[in-house]
C-alpha cells in the first residue's frame, strides 16, 4: 500500500471512530447510511427501535395520551423526509428528540393551549391519595406527576433522568445555557418530589 492510500485509510477509520463516539454505537449510523443509499426497507426497523421512546416523550411533554400516536406519526414522517440531511454531528437520538420536542411545541401552538398546567381541579383529583393504589400503578403515578410540571421544567427532566442525555445535549435541544438546564432540572425534581408526597408509601415499596 502506498503512503497516500495508507493515509487515506487512516483518515477514513478516524472518521468512522468519531461517528461511533458521537452516536454511542454505529447501529443507527449504519441504518441511516443504508437508507440514504436507497435502501428504504430499513426505515420501519428504525421506527420500531425508537418509537416507544418518542411516544414516551410526547406523553410526558403534553400530558395527553390522545395525542401520542398522531404526533409520533408526524415525528417519523418528518424523520423520513429529512433523514438525508442528517450530518452525524450528534447522536441520532438527539436529532430525533429535537424533532419530537419541536412537534410538541407546534401542537401546543395549534391547540392554542393557554396554560401548560392541567387545571387545578383535575390535578387534585388525579393525584389524590388512595390507599388502594397497588405497586402496578406506580409507573402511571409518576407519569401523571411529571405531566403536571410546566413544559420548561418537564422536558429537561425527562431528557436527563429518563433518556440519559448530557447537560450539553439538553442545552442544545432546548436552546438555552447549560446553567439554565441544570437549574430547571433541579426545580423540576423539587416540584416532582412535592407532587409525589401523597404517594410516598406506594413509591417506597
Amino acid at each position: 500500500m502506498n503512503p497516500a492510500s495508507k493515509e487515506a485509510n487512516i483518515r477514513k477509520n478516524k472518521t468512522i471512530l468519531e461517528y461511533s463516539e458521537v452516536t454511542g454505537t454505529d447501529d443507527d449510523f449504519s441504518l441511516i447510511k443504508r437508507f440514504n443509499e436507497g435502501d428504504e426497507s430499513i426505515f420501519p426497523g428504525l421506527v420500531r427501535k425508537h418509537k416507544e421512546k418518542v411516544r414516551n416523550i410526547i406523553y410526558l411533554t403534553l400530558g395527553n395520551i390522545n395525542s401520542v400516536d398522531d404526533l409520533a406519526q408526524e415525528v417519523f414522517i418528518a424523520v423520513y423526509k429529512n433523514l438525508s440531511h442528517f450530518r452525524f454531528e450528534c447522536r441520532f437520538t438527539t436529532w430525533l428528540y429535537r424533532i419530537t420536542v419541536n412537534k410538541c411545541k407546534d401542537h401546543r401552538r395549534k391547540m392554542k393551549i393557554r396554560n401548560v398546567f392541567i387545571p387545578l381541579k383535575e390535578t387534585e383529583e388525579d393525584l389524590r391519595y388512595s390507599p388502594d393504589v397497588d405497586s402496578g400503578e406506580v409507573q402511571e403515578i409518576v407519569k401523571k406527576a411529571i405531566s403536571k410540571l410546566p413544559e420548561k421544567l418537564r422536558t429537561p427532566l425527562l431528557l436527563k433522568d429518563i433518556e440519559g442525555f448530557s447537560y450539553q445535549e439538553i442545552a442544545e435541544l432546548v436552546e438555552c445555557e447549560i446553567g439554565t438546564v441544570k437549574s430547571r432540572i433541579f426545580r423540576a425534581r423539587e416540584s416532582l418530589r412535592e407532587l409525589l408526597k401523597p404517594f410516598e408509601k406506594e413509591l417506597m415499596v
